[in-house]
C-alpha cells in the first residue's frame, strides 16, 4: 500500500500531470453535455437546415432567373438585371417578398406594393436561404418595432421624438403626412399609412430601392420604434382641417380649388347669362 501511494505521489509531481487532468476534465464535461442535451441541439440544426433547403428550392423556381442560382446577381449589358443578394440579410427578403414587391410583376422603375404571392412560411424559408449566403440584417423581433412595447408613461414623449426624426429625415420624400410623393425617373416614395410596423422598421434597416439605409448606427432601434409610434399616431388622428384630399398638399388642394371653386363660378356666370331678360324694339323700320 505504501509503495502504491508513493508511486501516485510521484506521478502527481510529474510535469504531465496537469495537462492530463485538464484533458480528462474537458472530456468528461463534453461527454456529460452531449449525453444530457443532444436532442435539442440536433433538432434545431435539422430545422434550420430544412428551412434553408426549402428556401433554396423556392429561390431556384421564383428568383434565380434574375438573381442567379446562388444569389450572385445577373449582369446584363445595361446593368444589373437582378442585383446580387449576398449580404442583404433576411430582413431585406422579408420586406421585399412580404410586401409583394418581389418577385416583380413586370419590369419598371421600382417594385410596387401588392398582395404577396408567398405564404409566411415560404417567406421565412426564402429569408433563411438568403441569410445563409452572407451576413446581413436579421428580421426584427416584435419588441423592436412594435409601438406597444413602449411604456405607457413614455409613449407621448416617444411620439414627439418620433415626429422630430420623421420631419428631419423622411418628409422630403414621404410627405409631411406620410402619404408618399413623386421622385425623379418615374420612381416614387410610397405611402406609409397602413403599412405594418415590421415592414416600416425593415425598410429603415435595409434601405430598399432608392431609400437610404438607416442602420442602427444612424438611427438607434428605439428611435426607429419612436418613428413608427409617430406614424401610428398620424393614422389615428382625426382630420381637423376637413377633407384631406389625399394629404398631398398644394397639388390636390390647387386642383380642387380650380375644379370646384373656379368651375362653380363659371357655371354660375353661365346660368346668369342664360336667364337675363332680353328686350326687343318694336316698330323698327326695315
Amino acid at each position: 500500500m505504501r509503495l502504491l501511494t508513493a508511486r501516485l505521489s510521484a506521478r502527481r509531481r510529474s510535469r504531465f500531470a496537469g495537462p492530463v487532468v485538464l484533458m480528462f476534465a474537458l472530456l468528461l464535461t463534453g461527454g456529460l453535455y452531449t449525453a444530457l442535451s443532444p436532442a435539442s441541439a440536433d433538432d434545431a440544426t435539422s430545422s434550420d437546415t430544412d428551412t434553408v433547403a426549402k428556401g433554396r428550392e423556392l429561390f431556384l423556381v421564383g428568383c434565380s432567373t434574375c438573381h442567379g442560382k446562388n444569389g450572385e446577381g445577373v449582369d446584363s449589358t445595361t446593368g444589373w438585371y437582378g442585383p446580387p443578394l449576398v449580404g442583404v440579410g433576411a430582413a431585406s427578403v422579408d420586406f421585399q417578398v412580404g410586401t409583394g414587391r418581389m418577385p416583380l410583376a413586370a419590369p419598371g422603375p421600382q417594385g410596387a406594393d401588392r398582395r404577396h404571392v408567398y405564404t409566411d412560411e415560404e417567406v421565412e424559408a426564402l429569408a433563411a436561404f438568403v441569410a445563409s449566403l452572407g451576413p446581413g440584417p436579421v428580421v426584427p423581433s416584435e419588441e423592436e418595432y412594435s409601438p406597444d412595447a413602449i411604456p405607457e408613461d413614455e409613449r407621448e414623449e416617444a411620439i414627439v421624438r418620433g415626429g422630430e426624426f420623421f420631419r428631419t429625415n423622411c418628409t422630403a420624400c414621404h410627405n409631411f403626412a406620410a402619404s408618399g410623393g413623386a421622385l425623379p425617373g418615374g420612381k416614387y416614395a410610397p405611402t406609409l399609412q397602413g403599412v405594418e410596423p415590421k415592414h416600416v422598421y425593415e425598410a429603415m434597416l435595409t434601405g430598399p430601392q432608392q431609400m437610404p439605409v438607416f442602420s442602427d448606427e444612424v438611427l438607434k432601434p428605439e428611435e426607429k420604434r419612436q418613428i413608427i409610434a409617430y406614424l401610428r399616431n398620424l393614422e389615428e388622428s382625426p382630420a381637423y382641417g376637413g377633407a384631406q384630399l389625399g394629404s398631398y398638399g398644394p397639388v390636390s388642394e390647387g386642383m380642387a380649388a380650380w375644379v370646384f371653386g373656379i368651375g362653380a363660378c363659371v357655371a354660375f356666370a353661365v346660368w346668369i347669362a342664360s336667364h337675363t331678360a332680353r328686350s326687343t324694339r318694336k316698330g323698327a323700320k326695315a
